[in-house]
């Protein structure tokens, strides 16, 4: 099967599974680590229950798949959408890192390094998606927008611990 004969409908569906797929693998690997250790952690009074943040990810990936699929469906000339493809492959590679290295390697410097990394990316990602897909661009704003309030969260943990 060659790669351009899927079918639009069926590229944001692939899409959507990359990005939930990255979300629970990741998740997996850190979470056997994660609870008791994250628990003894000084956090903030705003830092958000628990059960915030699998239906939020859950979502945000979600969005971020729709966004991919919008950009690999779309029409643009090909050497745009790979270089916004493969941007979009790099925050996603560092956001799977990220709950590994502060979750199961305990490492909140090192998370951070990653979450930093991880605002310039998706930012960069989202001026490369408009020119192709201004849906595709938008629909990264709520993630952009969580991994900024998760950037300081993550460094006023680090800060308090």
């Amino acid at each position: 099967m060659n790669i351009n004969s899927i079918s639009p409908f069926w590229k944001i569906v692939i899409a959507i599974l990359i990005c939930e797929a990255t979300g629970i693998v990741s998740g997996l690997i850190s979470q056997a680590d994660m609870n008791p250790w994250f628990d003894t952690l000084n956090k903030p009074s705003w830092n958000p229950p628990g059960a915030v943040f699998a239906p939020v990810w859950t979502t945000l990936y979600l969005l971020m798949g729709i966004s991919l699929g919008l950009v690999w469906k779309s029409s643009a000339p090909e050497p745009e959408k790979k270089a916004a493809e493969y941007l979009f492959a790099a925050q996603l590679f560092l956001n799977f890192w990220w709950s590994i290295v502060f979750f199961k390697f305990h490492s909140l410097g090192g998370a951070f390094l990653i979450i930093v990394l991880m605002i310039i990316t998706i930012i960069w990602t989202i001026f490369k998606f408009a020119p192709i897909s201004r849906a595709a661009s938008w629909l990264l704003v709520p993630y952009i927008s969580w991994v900024c309030f998760a950037s300081i969260l993550n460094y006023t943990i680090w800060s308090l611990n």
